[in-house]
């Protein structure tokens, strides 16, 4: 019995000490979802509530001004690339015309328009995603 070390205090926290305090208000309403919450999972309030902020939170916000500007760039972007092909398709009608329009441009020119069309679907898709994530 004399080897048993002698435990004294509080254990030593894991994450570090916890010295920033947040106040936070709830409606009734609110206020009663949490206390559910809390007898559901088992856990305090505080943890919950730390929980539910820290969680995939870096995902969870968006900066809606920063997303505005780069939805604004990728739109100009498309536009142009959306002139750029209206040039080309003229440009090779006039070469049809002509009856100098070479085969495999046409090929190449079907195989870049296919790529654009996927990268375009690509974008529409994650376009969804973004705005999924901002219904949430």
């Amino acid at each position: 019995m004399g080897d048993l070390k002698k435990l004294s205090g509080r254990p030593k926290m894991a994450g570090g000490k916890k010295t920033k305090f947040i106040n936070v208000r709830f409606t009734d309403d609110e206020y009663e979802v949490v206390v559910a919450l809390e007898k559901e999972l088992g856990t305090s309030k505080t943890d919950l509530i730390r929980m539910r902020v820290l969680s995939d939170a870096k995902q969870a916000v968006i900066n809606s001004k920063e997303l505005i500007k780069h939805l604004d760039n990728i739109g100009a972007e498309v536009g142009r690339v959306g002139n750029n092909i209206n040039q080309l398709a003229r440009h090779a009608n006039v070469l049809k015309l002509q009856g100098s329009l070479n085969p495999i441009v046409i090929d190449r020119f079907n195989r870049l328009f296919e790529e654009y069309l996927q990268i375009q679907q690509a974008l529409e898709a994650a376009l969804r995603k973004i705005l999924r994530a901002m219904a949430n």
